[in-house]
């Protein structure tokens, strides 16, 4: 069992350690455009494993594709982050070429894969990479909606100072300012949290979670690592391990919700097809004008990319 993260950045190199870590997959292979880098945060894992006993093997390679053929999954955590005075369109456009280039190769390796994509602009990264594919699109998913859950239950489980685990929710839409939660969906322990925290608190906590990316880039000049790089680990793992966990996923809906052709956080069945469900929740009206709202903007985004000739060339 074999599974590949594209980009040894600090969340691809997170996620590499936590599959690791976890035995997800027998090898996991980290890949890298800069020469050595791959290899040496792959050496530095795979120095772990005596300490922290585990046998995953991890090997790092310098844009070597071949040594991704036959993976269950890959996880691309390719591109660059938004620098002083780049535009969106620019952003889109440097890493949408990024994401082609490397689907492509990945894909031609490992035509049986499951796809993740962890780039950013996320929603439009994972369009331009099932556009590329060119695979049913359960193959072909965004991890959004775990990171940005768990950033609203580690926030819901500081206000009520209890254990995280115990905190169930669900959370839609776009990554980003448009992101959707669901307090209505939202539990401790079973308990509604709709009980145990006021309406005001609750919506501090809501757009504290809107913008927690935003808020670790001002506390550290960087993005985030941890979070995002676990987030992705826990999808591989319920891909390789066919586990049906019910996870908030960008998937391209054709229908469902009332909308067509886009990639949107929703919840989903997480198994050894990838997607094995899109499931409907019978939302309300605001939670509906939020989701569509959120939608509408992705779509733009979207739009702006399908507008450019970096996906056909």
């Amino acid at each position: 069992m074999k599974v590949t993260v594209v980009g040894a950045g600090n969340v691809g190199a997170t996620c590499a350690n936590v599959l690791a870590h976890h035995e997800i997959a027998n090898e996991i292979v980290l890949l890298d455009i800069k020469e050595g880098f791959a290899e040496g945060k792959a050496l530095d894992i795979w120095e772990t494993s005596p300490i922290n006993l585990y046998d995953s093997r991890t090997i790092g390679s310098t844009n070597d594709y071949k040594k991704t053929a036959g993976s269950e999954v890959i996880v691309i955590t390719s591109g660059l982050p938004r620098k002083p005075g780049m535009s969106r369109d620019d952003l889109i456009a440097t890493n949408a070429g990024i994401v082609k280039n490397v689907t492509a190769q990945a894909i031609e390796h490992s035509p049986d894969a499951k796809i993740i994509i962890v780039s950013n602009p996320l929603d439009v990264m994972t369009y331009a990479a099932y556009l590329t594919a060119k695979i049913d699109s359960r193959r072909v998913f965004g991890m959004a909606g775990v990171l940005d859950t768990a950033r609203y239950r580690a926030f819901i489980a500081t206000e009520l100072n209890c254990s995280p685990k115990d905190i169930q929710a669900v959370l839609m839409g776009g990554h980003g300012d448009t992101m959707v939660p669901l307090p209505r969906y939202t539990t401790v322990a079973g308990i509604p949290v709709t009980e145990l925290i006021d309406k005001s608190k609750l919506n501090a906590i809501i757009e504290r979670t809107k913008k927690g990316g935003g808020e670790i880039v001002n506390l550290l000049g960087t993005s985030a690592w941890y979070a995002p790089g676990a987030a992705a680990a826990q999808m591989v793992e319920a891909v390789v391990r066919d586990q049906k966990r019910i996870f908030p996923t960008c998937a391209w809906l054709q229908g469902e919700y009332g909308l067509n052709d886009i990639y949107l956080g929703v919840p989903t069945k997480l198994g050894k097809n990838g997607i094995e469900e899109i499931i409907e929740l019978k939302l309300n009206d605001e939670e509906k004008e939020m989701l569509y709202s959120s939608a509408n903007s992705v779509k733009e985004v979207m739009e702006v990319l399908d507008n450019m000739d970096v996906m056909s060339s």
